[in-house]
């Protein structure tokens, strides 16, 4: 097997029978022999509460869903391992931050997350609410996620509101009242207590929508009573300038090792650098520098960092990646194979791989993953009437456009499984997989792709708003397996998979050319074992591979 080029597994440790151990019996089976060199399992294998896994209360193993014999039946398939590590933040659930819900400010780890006021102080007007608005020159350069400033009020055991820098999800939940609560912790009377009570569930626990009615002479009481008692959900950021969330990047990455893994794919770490007056997105030089440092903990322990960044071709965050040495996850791929399917030419394919290498850019790609087909992504590579094309292609066939903050006009990503955003064909399907194992790079293959799966729309319905990621990822029964693994489609996808893991021309120091004529793309890979060609037929939707591999 290829080690370093060799395709790369990805799923949740639940995507197929409902845990690791049954997609370690998964791969176990002769359809599966040589087919991955490694598995990037996403991050529910882990200890977490929200957003499928990336909200870390800790790195130790979610015991629901996954055990250390499960990640050592892995190792004795000779399947390495890749698993993300979240710079940016963790859960509101983490040790760290209850302990300040607790302690407030006597607790150890009060700076260990980013004090909205304290970050602020000097650059903007304190609000009635509590928290710091910064100036506007200090929010021209700001990118935010959500609507709003990226704040958590906290309250602190002594009853003060304060704000931590929150840039992603957040949820603030208010328990039902209990009426012998009420009258042991506020004396109020019993037929009061049980009034406020039902008022309280009536007011769907909004504490602004309480009516107290004739009882509203005890408003102060129970107002703050409630909110002493809210409960919350989030991702919460983390301060880089503390010396303990230091001690935590060295303990986290100490403990992926310990699994076994090779690759630590760092999630949302363009996040985690902020000054006041800089972007708290890529910020230059505070996003690199964070990098360069967490890279350097990592080597000490045998792993290679593996950044993910969505941004635009045209600001060539790609390029500078490669130029420090770092491995670059290939967003534009999945985007430049729709586009070439549309428009019966690689012309922006080629353009692209002739890119990678004559500038021997180590990438990582794919087709489908755990999120969206990404749009951002190809700005300045592909025309912009392109991307619309892309994008009205994809939605025609059932897929759905995430925007930022749902702004129309600020395309972000689009939601569908690659087997549906190519039209469910299966000959476009065993094309496209045919080129992603003959693009430059290591091949990451999403476990639904593989299975053919098709638009789960009855998974979104099920997720509620903001549940457009689920049409992808639909958690497989074994049944389902072994139906899938009797189509063409699917062991044809397998043979591809063997062929890229065990033909020895599929080697980093290979030569590797693009030729491009009419609607035919041909991708040559050369080496002293010998050549393989792949030629593509665009327009047709077909493929023929040529190998010559001397005894």
């Amino acid at each position: 097997m290829n080690r370093k080029t060799g395709p790369l597994f990805n799923a949740y440790c639940d995507s197929m029978a409902g845990s690791l151990s049954s997609i370690v019996e998964v791969l176990k089976k002769p359809e599966f022999k040589d087919a991955f060199e490694s598995f990037y399992i996403l991050p529910s294998v882990f200890n977490s509460d929200l957003d499928r896994g990336f909200s870390l209360i800790s790195y130790d193993l979610n015991e629901e869903l996954a055990a250390a014999e499960d990640i050592e039946e892995l190792k004795k398939l000779q399947i390495r391992l890749m698993m993300d590590f979240v710079l940016n933040h963790i859960s509101v659930l983490s040790p760290q931050f209850q302990d300040i819900l607790k302690n407030g400010d006597d607790s150890v780890y009060r700076d260990f997350f980013i004090d909205w006021n304290k970050f602020w102080d000097g650059c903007g007007e304190m609000t009635a609410e509590g928290y710091i608005q910064p100036d506007a020159k200090y929010l021209d350069k700001m990118f935010f996620r959500k609507p709003g400033l990226p704040i958590l009020m906290v309250r602190f055991p002594d009853g003060r509101e304060v704000p931590y820098w929150n840039t992603f999800y957040q949820e603030v939940n208010y328990p039902a009242l209990n009426a012998y609560e009420l009258v042991r912790d506020l004396h109020l009377q019993y037929c009061v207590a049980s009034d406020i009570a039902k008022r309280f569930e009536e007011a769907g626990r909004d504490p602004e929508k309480l009516d107290l009615g004739r009882w509203e002479t005890y408003r102060n009481d129970v107002m703050d009573y409630i909110r002493a008692r809210r409960t919350y959900l989030g991702q919460m950021d983390l301060n880089i300038k503390s010396d303990l969330v230091w001690d935590y990047y060295r303990s986290t990455l100490a403990k992926l090792a310990s699994y076994g893994t090779s690759i630590v794919r760092l999630d949302a770490f363009a996040y985690a650098p902020k000054e006041p007056g800089e972007r708290n997105f890529l910020n230059d030089p505070g996003t690199w520098d964070l990098l360069e440092k967490v890279n350097a903990i990592a080597q000490e322990y045998g792993l290679t960092v593996l950044p993910e960044i969505h941004a635009s071709y045209e600001e060539k965050i790609y390029e500078t990646l490669a130029d420090k040495g770092y491995m670059v996850y290939d967003f534009f791929l999945p985007g430049l194979l729709i586009d070439a399917f549309v428009r019966k030419s690689g012309i922006y394919l080629k353009q692209w791989i002739d890119e990678i290498i004559e500038k021997k850019i180590q990438t990582v790609n794919m087709l489908g993953c755990h999120d969206g087909i990404p749009l951002l992504d190809l700005k300045g590579l592909l025309p912009e009437e392109s991307i619309q094309e892309l994008i009205h292609t994809t939605v025609e066939r059932g897929g759905y456009v995430k925007d930022l903050h749902g702004a129309k006009n600020v395309y972000y990503q689009v939601n569908a499984t690659y087997y549906s955003a190519l039209g469910e064909s299966d000959a476009r399907m065993l094309a496209a997989r045919a080129l992603q194992m003959f693009m430059p790079g290591k091949p990451q293959v999403w476990y639904l792709d593989l299975f053919a799966g098709k638009n789960d729309y009855e998974g979104m319905r099920r997720a509620g708003a903001g549940g457009h990621k689920e049409i992808n990822r639909t958690n497989l029964t074994r049944e389902q397996i072994e139906e899938a693994l009797q189509k063409d489609v699917v062991q044809k996808q397998l043979e591809l998979l063997r062929f890229r893991s065990t033909c020895p021309v599929f080697t980093e120091d290979a030569d590797i050319s693009c030729q491009l004529q009419d609607s035919c793309i041909t991708i040559t890979w050369k080496n002293d074992a010998g050549t393989a060609k792949l030629t593509v037929d665009l327009a047709k939707d077909c493929y023929t591979i040529d190998t010559c591999i001397p005894a």
